[in-house]
């Protein structure tokens, strides 16, 4: 007998074909010894609470979480905490897996141009505006990020530039 064996679905297909064969002719046919049979009989397979839960949060949440995420959730919203191996069992048991993202495969074309480094880490210019230098700051701003590109003169360190804006660039 092997994992594959689901107790419900045997139950249920003793119970139907109970009218033409014995039960003991079924389970010698099925490969199943009969103390698991009766054992599989007088369980309860209806959904727990903590189940009904689990299902209702990966539906509300379109089966994008997985166990952990489903678990930190649980243990937020409920006073007795859930230990994660339970959750994990039972999104497999009813086979409430998270879908996964595909990798953005790298697409063949032009290589990217390489600039030569001029500077070679030279900073130094002997006038204005002969060395320009940028850089971008992430600006956290409420629930948003802003970026602030500047460009700066190495000659005397001066702004020349700046620009604030929601994108990078």
């Amino acid at each position: 007998m092997g994992k594959e064996v689901v107790p419900e679905v045997v139950v249920e297909l003793v119970n139907e074909l109970k009218s033409k064969y014995t039960v003991k002719v079924i389970l010698e046919t099925l490969d199943i010894p009969k103390s698991n049979y009766y054992r599989w009989k007088n369980k309860d397979f209806s959904i727990s609470e903590d189940e009904r839960e689990i299902i209702e949060l990966c539906k509300k949440h379109r089966f994008t979480y997985g166990y952990r995420k489903i678990t930190a959730l649980l243990n937020r919203k409920n006073n007795k905490p859930i230990n994660h191996k339970k959750v994990q069992r039972i999104m497999q048991k009813h086979n409430l897996n998270c879908k996964v993202r595909m990798k953005k495969s790298k697409r063949p074309g032009n290589a990217y141009y390489k600039t030569h480094n001029l500077l070679n880490r030279n900073f130094k210019a002997e006038k204005p505006l002969e060395v320009l230098l940028t850089d971008i700051t992430y600006l956290p701003f409420g629930n948003t990020m802003l970026y602030l590109s500047s460009i700066m003169d190495a000659y005397n360190g001066e702004i020349v530039a700046y620009k604030i804006g929601n994108k990078q660039n």
